[in-house]
C-alpha cells in the first residue's frame, strides 16, 4: 500500500510537471507571436502574427503599425464571404505614401484560410507594401502553387484571434462606389482610428 502511495505521489508529481511544460511551452511559443489591436469606429479586433513563417511581411506590417500609418485609413474593399480589405487609402480616398515593396513569402507563410490576415499586392508578386485583407472564408486560390506568374499566391501572416464578429460585421457593410473604386466600397466609411501593437 505504501509502494502504492509513493508511486501515484510520483505519477501526480508527473502529471503536474508535464503540465508545467506543456503550459511553459506554450506560453513560450506565444510569447514570439507579436499581437496588434486595431480600433475601428466598427469596433476593434485583434491579429496574431507568424514572424516564423513569414518574417520580412511581419517585419514590415509592425514597422507601418509602429509609424501610425494605419491609424485614419479605411476598409475600402468589402466583399462579403470573401475578403475584407484596408490599409491604404484616407477617408478621401487619398492614397497614402509607403516604403518600398517586399519580397512575396506565400510559399513558406500560412494557407488564406477563414480569419487569416494577408497582404494585397498587384499582379507584381513581389509588390506588397501596406494595403492587407482579411479573408472572410477558405480562399485556396490565393496560396502559392509556384514561383512563377499568378503561382506565388499571397503572404498570409497571421490570423484573428479576437473579434472577428466584428469583421464580419465589417464585411457586411452595405456597399457601393466610392472614390477611384466603382463598387465594394463601404458606404458609411469603416476607418481604423489607431492601430497598436500588445505588449
Amino acid at each position: 500500500m505504501a509502494y502504492l502511495d509513493r508511486f501515484c505521489g510520483r505519477f501526480v508529481c508527473l502529471i503536474a510537471a508535464l503540465f508545467v511544460v506543456t503550459v511553459m511551452s506554450s506560453d513560450a511559443i506565444a510569447a514570439g507571436k507579436p499581437k496588434v489591436r486595431f480600433i475601428t469606429n466598427a469596433g476593434e479586433f485583434t491579429l496574431e502574427l507568424e514572424p516564423d513563417l513569414a518574417p520580412q511581411t511581419v517585419d514590415n506590417f509592425l514597422q507601418y503599425v509602429r509609424d501610425g500609418f494605419y491609424d485614419g485609413t479605411i476598409f475600402h474593399r468589402v466583399i462579403p464571404g470573401f475578403v475584407v480589405q484596408g490599409g491604404g487609402f484616407t477617408p478621401q480616398f487619398q492614397q497614402k505614401p509607403t516604403r518600398a515593396p517586399i519580397r512575396n513569402e506565400a510559399d513558406t507563410a500560412l494557407s488564406n484560410e477563414r480569419g487569416t490576415v494577408a497582404m494585397a499586392r498587384t499582379s507584381d508578386p513581389h509588390s506588397a507594401t501596406a494595403q492587407f485583407y482579411i479573408n472572410m472564408r477558405f480562399n485556396g486560390a490565393l496560396d502559392h502553387v509556384s514561383k512563377s506568374g499568378a503561382g506565388w499566391g499571397y503572404t498570409a501572416f497571421g490570423r484573428v484571434i479576437d473579434g472577428m464578429n466584428i469583421v464580419g460585421r465589417i464585411s457586411r457593410a452595405p456597399t457601393g462606389p466610392g472614390g477611384p473604386f466603382p463598387q465594394d466600397v463601404p458606404q458609411e466609411p469603416v476607418v481604423v482610428e489607431k492601430a497598436e501593437i500588445l505588449k
